[in-house]
């Protein structure tokens, strides 16, 4: 079948479209933050059948306090770039589901995706770009301040502590580049490390040796986070003693891991020990007609500007896909 671009209506505005589930899609992207929303952008510029499933919108953008490192914004909030990246996408009229899990995928010659409500979709090719969650350390007001004190990305958000004292959850390399990254601008950083010893690189411990403004608790966790409107105090207990202690801070950054958001991959593409999606240069996984980009992925560094030119990668490899196998509809 030829493959052929449908220009016309590119620069039209149109309305989010509900997901057809009679309808099978050239490309499917499963994710809803930078990596799926900027796919989702260049498979509609080029015409080709698109639809997008999205859990929660923004994915970790969306929690991020502030954003002075994505080109065109001097600083963003995250949810003022969620919304941003939504609208470009709107314009399209691309298959849109929003608030919705999906359960399992199966790929024979079409690739099946049912969603946790029992619905199923089609498409010939699919971009998985479902990201990753930071491991949360679930305690009382930690859900309730995130964006307002609690945080998950000091790359994203130590600047906005300048000469504010602040807890870094964690001693591994992590925890410790986030306390370096805060110990420039922060009056005072308290690692919280729940062992009786850092666990971070060797270079990055001799690194952090350098700050005068930073002290570790160790054998201690964090059990409660106080604040109405933000961040006032950090509760830590001493695991030996079961002692609590009051730490007065306006911000906390969480560095204990993230977990990539993975598990519909599992037994469908090769997965790396931590369990991200394994990827080529070109966004390709170990089978053929999926694809995947951003957080989720073996690909270094995560971060947002990353995840979206990944993004855009996996959509022109998924094109380039349906081209070679010409299995555009």
């Amino acid at each position: 079948m030829e493959f052929k671009l449908n220009m016309a209506s590119l620069s039209e505005e149109k309305k989010l479209e509900p997901l057809d589930q009679e309808k099978i899609y050239d490309v499917l992207i499963i994710g809803g933050g930078p990596a799926g929303l900027t796919a989702a952008v260049y498979c509609m510029r080029k015409g080709i059948s698109t639809g997008i499933i999205i859990k929660d919108i923004g994915g970790q953008v969306a929690v991020t306090a502030g954003i002075e490192n994505y080109m065109g914004y001097r600083h963003v909030n995250g949810v003022d770039l969620v919304e941003k990246f939504k609208e470009q996408v709107s314009q399209f009229g691309i298959g849109y589901e929003e608030g919705s899990f999906v359960a399992s995928i199966i790929c024979n010659n079409t690739n099946k995706v049912y969603l946790e409500d029992g619905r199923i979709f089609s498409a010939k090719a699919l971009i998985i770009a479902t990201g990753k969650s930071p491991r949360m350390l679930n305690v009382p007001g930690e859900e309730k301040l995130i964006g307002k004190g609690v945080a998950y990305c000091a790359i994203c958000d130590a600047p906005f502590y300048s000469e504010k004292k602040v807890v870094v959850v964690g001693g591994g390399n992590s925890g410790i580049e986030a306390a370096i990254d805060l110990a420039k601008v922060a009056t005072h950083v308290i690692i919280v490390q729940f062992l009786e010893t850092l666990t971070a690189d060797k270079v990055l411990v001799d690194h952090l040796k350098g700050f005068g403004n930073v002290d570790i608790i160790y054998h201690n966790e964090v059990v409660e986070i106080k604040g109405d409107t933000g961040v006032n105090s950090v509760v830590i207990k001493n695991i030996q003693s079961n002692e609590k202690k009051e730490l007065d801070v306006e911000g906390i950054f969480v560095e204990i891991g993230l977990i990539p958001n993975s598990d519909i991959a599992k037994n469908l593409v090769d997965l790396n020990e931590l369990g991200e999606i394994i990827v080529d240069c070109s966004c390709n996984t170990s089978k053929p007609g999926i694809f995947a980009a951003g957080d989720v992925t073996s690909v270094p560094f995560k971060q947002i500007i990353i995840a979206a030119g990944e993004g855009a990668k996996a959509a022109l490899s998924s094109i380039d896909y349906l081209i070679r196998t010409n299995r555009k509809g």
